[in-house]
């Protein structure tokens, strides 16, 4: 499946299907087994840039519409 990214009211970017991910310097970060990641959107994950939930303490708000 085609990598589909939703990005999440309030929330994190949720990423699923086939991808990889990279830091700027090139080194791929370890996805075996994973799926679907959540990528932080508020800039308070201690896991960037991976979501842990930290929006929630942070009261991030941001609602996203396509159009």
């Amino acid at each position: 499946m085609a990598a589909k990214i939703t990005v999440k009211d309030h929330k994190s970017i949720q990423v699923d299907g086939d991808f990889e991910l990279y830091d700027e310097k090139g080194n791929k970060f370890d996805l075996t087994g994973k799926p679907t990641i959540w990528l932080c959107r508020c800039g308070h994950s201690k896991n960037k840039p991976f979501c842990d939930g930290a929006h929630k303490a942070a009261d991030f708000k941001s609602e996203i519409n396509a159009k």
